[in-house]
């Protein structure tokens, strides 16, 4: 694979061989920036489980103390009184059966979060081909399946994040922007390691944390200490 000069020359700013404390580590994330965008801060963290096994599948949401600096478009699937109350939250869009033929024939996705009231889980099922490879389907331990609907709304809207296993048992969230800065970065990392950390299930065995790597959008990885998170 071969990188461009601008990504060469910020790669020289990391030593591949160490393994950085946080703040240094996100310190380095907005040296390394370099394209003419506010770039986002990802978080790759790797965990010593199996994801092919339900008991040590690793999966929730949190709310990051600074958001994660995207604006957040949020559908809601409910009716009568609990789509008003999603209107009235600030959902950018509400319905049912009507949006369910609106995703399944216009192939609409003008959307980044979708809630949905228990009730509503009947027929959003129908979705779940086209949502779930997006990461996208309502699911109770995110608190994406809920009666509250308005305070889900409010939380994404705020930067209530779901972080989930790859098949490589991997979680890949957004932290922030780079022009958050380094406190706020911190902030926001902390609070997601936490949430992570608490959510260990208890059939996991051995080194919980394997690794931890941050790079904004265009930039190289950075290792972060994982002793040190898990302090």
């Amino acid at each position: 694979m071969k990188f461009g000069k601008k990504y060469v020359e910020k790669a020289k700013l990391v030593d591949k061989a160490t393994v950085y404390d946080t703040t240094e580590a996100i310190e380095l994330v907005q040296k390394t920036s370099y394209a003419n965008f506010d770039e986002t801060v990802e978080a790759h963290v790797r965990l010593g489980v199996d994801s092919r096994h339900a008991e040590q599948q690793v999966r929730g949401a949190v709310v990051l103390p600074h958001g994660t600096g995207k604006k957040m478009r949020v559908l809601v699937f409910a009716k009568g009184d609990k789509a008003n109350d999603a209107e009235a939250a600030g959902a950018d869009y509400v319905g049912a059966e009507d949006m369910v033929a609106k995703i399944q024939n216009e192939n609409w996705f003008e959307f980044d979060a979708v809630v949905a009231t228990p009730d509503m889980m009947g027929i959003v099922g129908r979705l779940g081909r086209i949502l779930g490879p997006k990461g996208l389907m309502p699911n109770p331990k995110a608190g994406s399946v809920t009666a509250d609907v308005a305070k889900a709304v409010v939380e994404i809207k705020a930067g209530k994040i779901e972080y989930r296993l790859d098949r490589g048992n991997i979680i890949h969230v957004p932290l922030g922007k780079v022009s958050f800065g380094t406190d706020k970065l911190a902030e926001n990392f902390q609070t997601l390691m936490s949430a992570i950390i608490k959510a260990k299930p208890t059939a996991a065995k051995g080194t919980y944390l394997k690794s931890i790597v941050l790079a904004c959008t265009m930039g190289p990885g950075i290792k972060v200490n994982t002793l040190k998170v898990a302090e």
